[in-house]
């Protein structure tokens, strides 16, 4: 497969419901902006700052939706890399809330909920703590030296409570994040050790057979001509099919995620004369799911281009599950170290792996979580 190809794979794993219409959850709390609305109109301020107020109500809804929307699919904050372009929203954020302050007076707190909440999502932890802090001594300030701010308890009220539920979710986000980090760590460095232990197994039994029957040949060579020729064309054989065996291990040793991993096995397979069919899409199985689901697909292709003699093989990919079946000959009687790891592996990901006979011929290896 061309890497114009593989690229293209890439581009069409559809992105997940979260990553398209997870900014409508911003824009229905934009509803609480009606207060500041609702101010503007029963402004008596004058003219000039009341129009000042509404422009600012507008940009201020648009650089928030905008700036989720842009973190969504740029990422940044929640202890990631903050681009520069964030920071100059949260800014504009800030500007007009600021300059509403004289069209709409402590309704203008109103913002402050908004802004606490880009912050601790689209920021660091640094700005959640700064802004969190400030929101909540801006707030209790204004109510302690402007009598009449007393009505805006509520304000005080939701600016603590955010303040505590936005800190409580981000330290859960962050450290769910990072647990997940160190998982696909320690995966793959089992994963490089599986990698070793099958190069060599492979590379040792084809080697032990092909001297074998190198030294066979070349007793036959004189005295039995025709058998030395079916010994070398074994050798050859051999040869091929440790050669395809290896380069599929190491394409698997290479490939970072499940899209990658079809891609190189496919092409470890159409060398050797296999189809592969795909069913359902990669992105059906979380980023831990599918680091475990690549190895497995790895170790099952291994399997099928050393043992299956298979014309064809299909992945099928649901919610939950992997599934491997080919239309060789069929498993062998014993479990050799390709299937052990695969076991091992499973049961390391909280998943459980069958491997049998397939419904009509061959070999199915299937993981569910």
């Amino acid at each position: 497969m061309s890497d114009d190809h593989r690229r293209q794979t890439t581009r069409e794993v559809p992105k997940s419901p979260w990553d398209r219409y997870g900014w409508l959850m911003a824009v229905i709390w934009l509803f609480f902006l009606i207060y500041p609305a609702i101010a503007l109109v029963e402004s008596t301020a004058a003219p000039f700052w009341i129009v000042i107020g509404w422009v600012a109500l507008v940009v201020f809804v648009v650089l928030y939706v905008g700036g989720f929307i842009r973190g969504l699919h740029q990422g940044g904050g929640l202890g990631r890399p903050t681009s520069r372009g964030q920071w100059w929203i949260f800014a504009g954020l800030i500007a007009c809330a600021v300059v509403s302050l004289p069209a709409e007076g402590g309704s203008a707190l109103s913002f402050l909920p908004f802004i606490m909440s880009f912050a601790s999502y689209g920021l660091s932890r640094a700005a959640h703590w700064i802004t969190t802090i400030a929101a909540i001594a801006i707030t209790g300030l204004w109510m302690l030296l402007i009598p009449e701010a007393r009505s805006y308890i509520t304000i005080l009220v939701i600016v603590l409570l955010l303040g505590v539920v936005n800190t409580v979710s981000t330290s859960l986000i962050i450290r769910s994040s990072e647990a997940e980090r160190l998982g696909r760590e320690l995966a793959t460095s089992a994963g490089r050790e599986a990698v070793a232990r099958d190069v060599h197994d492979l590379i040792g039994h084809s080697l032990t057979v092909v001297q074998l029957k190198s030294q066979l040949a070349g007793r036959l060579i004189d005295t039995d001509p025709e058998r030395a020729k079916a010994e070398l064309a074994d050798i050859t054989a051999l040869t091929a099919e440790a050669i395809a065996g290896v380069r599929a291990t190491v394409a698997g040793a290479r490939a970072t995620t499940l899209v990658e991993q079809l891609a190189s096995g496919r092409d470890a397979l159409q060398s050797a004369g296999v189809d592969l069919r795909v069913e359902g899409e990669p992105a059906a199985l979380s980023p831990v799911q599918s680091l475990t689901a690549s190895w497995v697909l790895r170790e099952a292709i291994t399997n099928v281009l050393r043992h299956a003699q298979a014309k064809t093989v299909t992945v099928s990919i649901a919610p939950g599950l992997l599934s491997v079946r080919d239309d060789g000959r069929g498993p062998g009687d014993g479990a050799g170290n390709g299937l052990r790891g695969m076991r091992e592996r499973a049961a390391a990901a909280g998943a459980a792996l069958e491997f049998g006979a397939g419904a009509d011929a061959g070999t199915r290896v299937e993981i569910r979580w």
